[in-house]
């Protein structure tokens, strides 16, 4: 019995930081979708969305759900800035020079965090931290709960968002093809910035939510590397695959890490994801119908 309170206890933990590999993976498959291009700069504005929350509420004392959503608002808005002014105008160019900018801005954004916050590692309180819930007999920490919890609400309100909304259908249209939708009369290129902005806000949200189980510094937004090895799992491209490539990960990795050798834990996301290149190359929850033109 303990034996097993211990496995569901792993699970738990390894869901709960799966779910965060999996909102920065949705940002990447977002932007992917829309503009084909690969944001490796994700993680890191996960990362500047932390630390906006840590100043709004650990320095300017605003109320925590208040300054978590101040945060999103100001990541989203920077997202918006950083397509209508930088990335935009890459658009059309080999992938290579696409994933070399994205590289290089963030590089930058982990210097500029560092010259504004420093280097050294900061938190702040939340309603979940040191909490504990207790399930049919078993104590969970309530911050794994609430990333679970956060990231299915979450992802209901994004899925609500592209299905039932006006700008969520345009997007949709955007994404699958420009041309139509642009003599459709939608502003194309305000929908791209559009989707980055809601990319940003959504790597926000994950900073946030994994901030009661971990410290913020420059370094955090090298998980986007465990992100991008979810989505691709989940199928390059597949929005729910996405988040259950994330929670594979996490979970594979929490139990490799309790059962395997120390330091293989470490290796855990790269190894599921050679395993999946070998088996099922396109991902797991890849869409059978390509892109139309």
């Amino acid at each position: 019995m303990e034996e097993a309170a211990r496995l569901f206890q792993l699970i738990v933990n390894g869901a709960a930081s799966g779910c965060i590999y999996g909102l920065i993976a949705l940002g990447f498959v977002l932007i992917y979708k829309a503009t084909e291009m690969v944001n490796f700069a994700q993680g890191d504005i996960m990362m500047m969305g932390a630390f906006v929350a840590f100043s709004l509420i650990a320095h300017w004392g605003v109320n925590y759900w208040i300054g978590s959503l101040i945060a999103i608002a100001i990541t989203a808005a920077f997202g918006f800035l950083l397509d209508a002014t930088i990335l935009r105008r890459v658009i059309g160019q080999p992938q290579f020079a696409v994933v070399m900018l994205t590289l290089g801005l963030g590089f930058i954004f982990r210097a500029g965090a560092g010259l504004g916050w420093g280097y050294d590692s900061v938190g702040f309180m939340t309603p979940f931290t040191n909490q504990t819930v207790a399930v049919s007999g078993l104590v969970l920490g309530a911050d794994n709960i609430s990333i679970i919890v956060g990231t299915v609400l979450l992802c209901g309100v994004l899925y609500l968002f592209f299905s039932k909304t006006r700008l969520g259908v345009a997007m949709q249209a955007s994404s699958q093809n420009q041309l139509a939708a642009y003599y459709m009369g939608i502003p194309v290129r305000t929908v791209f910035s559009l989707i980055w902005a809601i990319s940003a806000g959504v790597a926000a949200a994950a900073g946030i939510l994994l901030s009661p189980v971990s410290m913020i510094d420059v370094s955090m937004g090298f998980l986007g590397i465990k992100a991008f090895a979810a989505a691709v799992i989940g199928g390059f491209g597949s929005i729910p695959g996405s988040v259950i490539g994330g929670v594979i990960v996490g979970i594979v990795e929490q139990l490799s890490g309790y059962y395997l050798p120390a330091g293989f834990q470490e290796v855990t996301a790269n190894v599921v994801l050679l395993i999946t290149l070998i088996v099922r190359p396109q991902g797991l929850f890849a869409e059978l119908m390509g892109k139309r033109v």
